[in-house]
């Protein structure tokens, strides 16, 4: 399956923030959203994503859920995203089937080849420089640290899923990125500051 190289990660404090945030990606061009929502109670952000999940249906967009395997279940989303403490990638291969899209965050080479073994189908692999959007951040990659992953991974002649860079990622970075391969980016704050950016990323990613 071929996924998009942009992915959008939901950001916003309320509600409202957040529908504001997705509708406007959307409307910009994104077609990949990762709603994110770490204030919401679960009741919260299962109604928001039932929303989300409508809209990304009529935009066409995947639509996953970030951290919660039950409410991707549950409103039948494009599938999950699950960070290094949450629950397990082969839990959610379990409940959510063949036909979901699983993803994990990975920040060291250890992380990496345990999610290609957990049979991730894409990695979230970061942070690439300090981020405001996460409150405990692993250490900084940067481009060398990309370089050395990928590297390893060529040299053990290690089969990959798609790579994306997270954490600050910005325009500049793309091409240097895209360079070491990296297949893609997931961005969060640029995109909610300034929509439009959506189509410049998407052309330097193509």
């Amino acid at each position: 399956m071929k996924i998009s190289k942009l992915q959008y990660i939901s950001q916003g404090i309320t509600a409202k923030e957040q529908a504001y945030n997705i509708r406007q990606a959307l409307d910009h061009g994104a077609d990949w959203i990762q709603l994110r929502w770490k204030m919401a109670t679960d009741e919260e952000r299962l109604k928001l994503a039932e929303r989300v999940r409508r809209q990304c249906q009529n935009y066409q967009a995947i639509f996953i859920i970030n951290d919660s395997i039950a409410v991707a279940k549950q409103i039948d989303a494009d599938g999950v995203h699950l960070g290094l403490d949450d629950e397990g990638i082969e839990k959610a291969r379990k409940v959510l089937g063949q036909g979901k899209i699983i993803g994990g965050t990975a920040n060291t080479i250890t992380d990496v080849t345990k999610r290609i073994h957990e049979g991730c189908d894409y990695i979230g692999l970061g942070p690439y420089r300090a981020t405001n959007t996460k409150e405990k951040l692993s250490p900084i990659l940067g481009l060398e640290g990309y370089r050395n992953i990928i590297q390893y991974l060529k040299n053990q002649d290690i089969h990959y899923p798609p790579i994306y860079a997270i954490g600050g990622v910005g325009l500049a970075d793309i091409q240097s990125l895209l360079a070491e391969g990296i297949y893609g980016v997931a961005v969060s704050k640029a995109i909610a500051e300034r929509p439009t950016i959506v189509s410049d990323f998407k052309k330097i990613l193509e």
